[in-house]
């Protein structure tokens, strides 16, 4: 199998609003491919697709219900710490949900946590060990 991922599929309670809060707090456009059952954003090298949780589970042939942390989170990563108190300054003022305000945090970085509208978590950080291109895609240095 090769080494990489495809597509991020999060199963949302209302595909309305859930394309709102990426649409219009995230300011992410929705690929064409997007219909009313279904959303597409392209990100850089991979996919983030919406789709209602129920009909999700069923495809999967699991329950849709459960609560609490689901064990995974999502992260965007910036290339200063500056940017993250920006960004989330700006998603506050969108009404955005901040689970956990900007910090230096133990493993030498400075982080945040925002929730979308069906509790799934994003981080927003600065990783000083981690180096980006000008897509914002992770490389290794040489």
């Amino acid at each position: 199998m090769e080494q990489r991922l495809t597509i991020v599929g999060l199963g949302v309670n209302d595909l309305e609003v859930s394309n709102d809060f990426y649409e219009n707090k995230f300011g992410w456009k929705k690929m064409a491919s997007s219909n009313e059952d279904i959303s597409f954003f392209q990100l850089n090298g991979l996919l983030l697709s919406l789709y209602p949780r129920e009909k999700l589970a069923e495809d999967a042939g699991v329950s849709h219900e459960g609560n609490g942390f689901k064990g995974f989170s999502l992260a965007f990563n910036t290339r200063t710490k500056e940017e993250v108190d920006a960004l989330i300054q700006s998603l506050e003022t969108k009404g955005v949900t901040i689970v956990k305000r900007p910090e230096s945090v133990f493993w030498g970085g400075y982080s945040s946590y925002i929730s979308d509208p069906d509790g799934n978590l994003w981080e927003i950080a600065f990783n000083p060990y981690l180096v980006l291109d000008e897509k914002g895609n992770t490389v290794e240095e040489a």
